[in-house]
């Protein structure tokens, strides 16, 4: 099994401590997003996971964890996102150059084939323009292309929630003009690039589609020829591979506006209350009458 922890979630920025009691335990409770009442018991042992995929905008927090997950006999890497907004779009992160330091404090740990950078999503607004991004993203390359071997890019998809934020799409025009420079810069930084879940084909500019949960860079971590389908319960243009998350909704503090993960301030104050680092469950505990 490949586990996610998690697109739904911040897990290593905010939730830890409730991981590695989970490892221990050697299993986790999680709801279906789409049905509350269906529970699933996930196995949690090394024997039963064959890699851990961490998705992260803030490492920092979780570093002290490492040598415990080391030492337990975890294979893992990490999604870790850095993009260079502000806190019009990004709120809750830190500032981004103690961010750079934490992440090539990252990849100089575990290495470049266990750290994958996420330039995502790349949003186009007064601020914000294609000049300022292709000047950032020559930046970060420079600074990280020593910790990792690839960038995963995605524009900015408009998801319900969104559609009263403000943002926008990216034209068409605007995607033909980005593609290329980025292609070009992470080339010459000896970054491979990719995209993620990109409904237009970047081929053409030397971008390939991504794979998250990449069988590939999971074979080369772990010396195995892994095996799995591809996940369905996905976007159609993504090119994951089936894995199991074990994050909860609304229980994310970094409050970036293009967030498909989180509703509101409210209900992520209320939901944290909830979160006991103890319980099986990231979000609540089992109640009277519910089955596993």
């Amino acid at each position: 099994m490949i586990l996610s922890a998690s697109r739904r979630t911040d897990i290593p920025s905010y939730h830890g401590k409730w991981l590695i009691n989970r490892l221990h335990a050697g299993y986790a409770l999680t709801r279906n997003p789409m049905n509350l009442r269906q529970i699933q018991r996930v196995p949690l042992s090394p024997q039963s996971v064959d890699c851990i995929v961490f998705w992260t905008k803030n490492v920092t927090p979780f570093l002290p964890y490492l040598e415990e997950i080391d030492s337990m006999g975890y294979a893992y890497y990490f999604q870790h996102t850095l993009t260079p907004y502000g806190t019009d779009l990004e709120p809750g992160l830190p500032p981004k150059e103690k961010l750079l330091e934490q992440v090539a404090a990252l990849g100089s740990r575990i290495g470049p084939d266990r750290l994958v950078w996420r330039y995502d999503p790349i949003i186009l607004t007064p601020r914000y323009t294609i000049e300022f991004h292709l000047h950032a993203f020559e930046n970060y390359c420079q600074l990280l292309s020593s910790y990792t071997d690839e960038v995963v890019i995605s524009f900015l998809d408009l998801y319900k929630r969104l559609q009263k934020s403000g943002l926008r799409e990216a034209a068409p025009e605007e995607i033909r003009l980005l593609a290329p420079g980025f292609s070009q810069i992470a080339a010459s930084h000896h970054l491979r690039i990719r995209a993620c879940s990109e409904e237009a084909d970047l081929s053409p500019y030397g971008i390939e589609r991504g794979s998250c949960i990449d069988l590939q860079r999971i074979g080369r971590i772990t010396h195995t020829a892994p095996r799995a389908q591809k996940d369905a319960g996905q976007r159609p243009h993504c090119g994951c591979s089936k894995s199991v998350d074990i994050g909860a909704y609304n229980t994310c503090l970094n409050g970036c506006r293009y967030c498909y993960a989180n509703y509101s301030a409210a209900s992520i104050r209320r939901n944290l209350s909830q979160c006991d680092p103890h319980s099986p469950f990231l979000l609540g505990q089992l109640q009277s009458g519910e089955s596993v």
